[in-house]
């Protein structure tokens, strides 16, 4: 799939229905302090960079993932999501846990349980196998949910995002609030 004219109708209308674009930080977002970020200047559509910290994911001590080659997803009040290389992931942990969703910003989204020995965490994992073209960058990549799963950022874990669907990392790098609670669906 590809960008502008080329994008399915329902991606068109998600993303003309924002508000909040990451051009003008809102009167109830928190000031950032001496090396930290705020959400609300993070743009839309999504910024993917690279970030070279190490970024370990583990279930029960087991290590699923382990990489200084990830791709942070930077979208206007989110906590940025974490993007791993296939390469860096223990695939064979992955099992595909059927249905999916998708985003107005980055298409069909894909969904993996994690399975150590005999413990298998449902829908732990997703993946943008074909993104649209201005998310390229994540084809193929893996990110995983800090609810479900033990994720750190250069040694500090990361918490979740609320709300149980986005998968938002927050670590003390960042400032909100961020979208997640029933209150910040229109964010």
């Amino acid at each position: 799939m590809t960008t502008g004219d080329k994008l399915p109708a329902w991606a068109k209308a998600g993303r003309a229905g924002w508000t909040w674009t990451g051009a003008a930080r809102p009167p109830f977002a928190i000031e950032p302090g001496p090396g930290q970020e705020s959400v609300w200047d993070y743009p839309r559509p999504p910024a993917l960079v690279p970030d070279e910290r190490e970024v370990i994911v583990r279930l029960d001590g087991v290590e699923l993932a382990r990489t200084r080659g990830a791709v942070r997803l930077l979208e206007t009040s989110h906590p940025p999501s974490f993007y791993l290389p296939r390469a860096d992931v223990r695939l064979a942990r992955l099992v595909p846990a059927g249905g999916g969703s998708r985003c107005e910003w980055k298409g069909a989204c894909t969904y993996y349980d994690v399975v150590v020995g005999d413990q298998r965490v449902p829908r732990a994992a997703w993946s943008y196998l074909h993104p649209f073209d201005d998310a390229a960058t994540i084809a193929g990549h893996v990110a995983f949910y800090p609810a479900r799963l033990e994720c750190l950022v250069d040694g500090e874990r990361a918490r979740p995002q609320p709300g149980g669907f986005y998968g938002g990392w927050i670590t003390s790098e960042l400032v909100g609030p961020w979208k997640g609670d029933p209150a910040t669906s229109g964010w």
